[in-house]
């Protein structure tokens, strides 16, 4: 038995060790009568009365039951349908976890995933309830190399039940060959609608049929900024590109600078353009073109990119515009490009990143210290979209275990537990904003799961000699000051 198996299976006994059954959840007492009230659910029902959401099966049941005898209880049929003045019949604590028992599937789902090291342990905490419910077993193993490593198995025969990807790509290689199971066979439709944006059903689908759920996210479409600067000189945060560019040039005219931009990162200097490039390509030509260029079914020369680039270059190439000028921007590494918006005055007013950026804020930052706005609309017909990346999660062989995991998994209880613990984003609607640890996280989560439309980094979908060779390259020459239509024509060429 290797290193790795042994720290997991100890992982799952400790884990199991601190699970609380239904019946010691909560202090003994005898059923009751429950009646719904406006903003009930069932899960959030179960979690009061036993200290799991899971529960809310036995509920079901009982209430059900109850209704045989006496139809002014509820005859319940879709979880989530739930209504108030709906009377539910709460069983015992004890009667709970005999139906729960019932319930309890036993055998072994084996994962794959993308969260080593610390990730691996919020992972086995967010599943600590569906282990003790269930008495499923997890046998993971979790690898930054999955993208290499997850092929081959799949290759051999050998797959996992089921997989955690870094990105959609290979979900469609897999979905393309047959390889994955169909979710959308089992899973609760309705429900799952309800709980994400339709772009979060739409990019976890192949040719119209559910493959993957999308579990743990980030945001890149954030821009940053002191609340005490923005105060002292009296700005407003802008919601729309037009009022970007006047509050830049309010700034200019007060004597400031609007933006610290950094783009250097060694080998891989030019990503941070790339991504801004994107975030604007989404509000100025839609998500369906921007599909169109991440697919390359449109040339780079399209008069849509070319708009989407002349954007950028109205803040990067402005020489007013960014801390240090254009050469600054192709000097300053990226994660310390942010440091002047902390200086007294300030070095600049906005930082356009992700939401990882935090991480390179200056010693003694605190939250207190700075905030953000989403990046703004520019074409009001495709609103406020989202960039970013998520995990998602794929089923390779179809197993009453692999099911109920996969259940388990698009349900806000795992999510929760994880967004507690730090490090964390949902999709999922459900998930409640105090599930996350501060006040900077709450604010993310609401962007994301408040936009309609969310895409993933463009350039990590293309093919490397692009996505992360010449689209990198291009907007250094493009802030250089070479001709845009030469930069364009240059990148068009690296995919022959």
């Amino acid at each position: 038995m290797s290193k790795r198996t042994i720290y997991l299976v100890l992982a799952v006994a400790l884990l199991l060790t601190l699970g609380v059954s239904v019946a010691s959840a909560a202090p003994p007492r005898q059923e009751e009568i429950y009646t719904v009230v406006l903003g009930d659910t069932l899960w959030d029902i179960a979690e009061k009365y036993f200290g799991s959401g899971f529960a809310y099966k036995a509920i079901i049941a009982a209430t059900n039951d109850k209704h045989m005898e006496d139809e002014t209880f509820a005859f319940i049929v879709e979880p989530d349908l739930i209504y108030p003045g709906d009377k539910f019949w709460i069983p015992s604590a004890e009667e709970a976890e005999a139906y729960l028992e019932s319930l309890r599937i036993g055998g072994v789902v084996t994962l794959m995933g993308v969260w080593p090291g610390e990730e691996t342990e919020k992972f086995y905490a967010a599943v600590a309830p569906f282990i003790e419910e269930t008495d499923i077993q997890i046998a993971a193993e979790f690898t930054r190399d999955l993208p290499t490593v997850l092929p081959i198995r799949v290759a051999a025969g050998n797959p996992p039940d089921i997989a955690v990807l870094p990105n959609p790509g290979q979900m469609v290689e897999f979905a393309k060959t047959g390889d994955l199971v169909a979710i959308d066979a089992f899973m609760d439709m309705d429900q799952l609608q309800s709980d994400y944006a339709q772009s979060w059903i739409d990019l976890g689908s192949y040719e119209g049929t559910l493959y993957a759920i999308y579990y743990k996210a980030d945001i890149k479409s954030l821009v940053w900024y002191s609340p005490a600067a923005f105060e002292a000189k009296g700005y407003t945060v802008p919601t729309t590109w037009d009022e970007l560019i006047a509050l830049s040039d309010q700034i200019v005219a007060d004597g400031g600078v609007p933006w610290c931009l950094g783009i250097e990162s060694g080998a891989a200097s030019g990503w941070p353009a790339t991504d801004w490039i994107e975030d604007i390509m989404l509000r100025t030509a839609g998500p369906d073109v921007y599909d169109q260029w991440v697919d390359h079914t449109i040339p780079w020369t399209d008069a849509a990119i070319k708009t989407a680039w002349e954007k950028f270059g109205q803040i990067a190439r402005n020489e007013a515009y960014v801390w240090g000028g254009t050469t600054g921007v192709l000097t300053t590494g990226f994660g310390d490009s942010p440091a002047p918006l902390f200086d007294d005055p300030p070095g600049c007013y906005m930082h356009r990143q992700a939401s990882f950026i935090t991480t390179f804020f200056p010693e003694g930052v605190a939250e207190e210290d700075y905030a953000f706005f989403p990046f703004p609309s520019i074409d009001p017909a495709y609103g406020i979209p989202a960039l970013g990346s998520a995990n998602l999660i794929v089923m390779f062989n179809d197993t009453e275990q692999a099911r109920a995991l996969m259940e388990y998994m698009a349900t806000p209880e795992p999510q929760e537990i994880w967004a507690g613990l730090g490090g964390f984003l949902s999709s999922n609607r459900r998930v409640g904003l105090d599930a996350y640890p501060d006040d900077t996280t709450r604010a993310m989560a609401q962007a994301l799961t408040g936009a309609e439309v969310f895409r993933f980094d463009g350039s990590d979908l293309m093919p490397a000699a692009v996505g992360s060779g010449s689209f990198w390259t291009g907007t250094l020459d493009y802030v250089g000051g070479v001709d845009l239509d030469s930069v364009l024509a240059t990148i068009e060429a690296s995919y022959e």
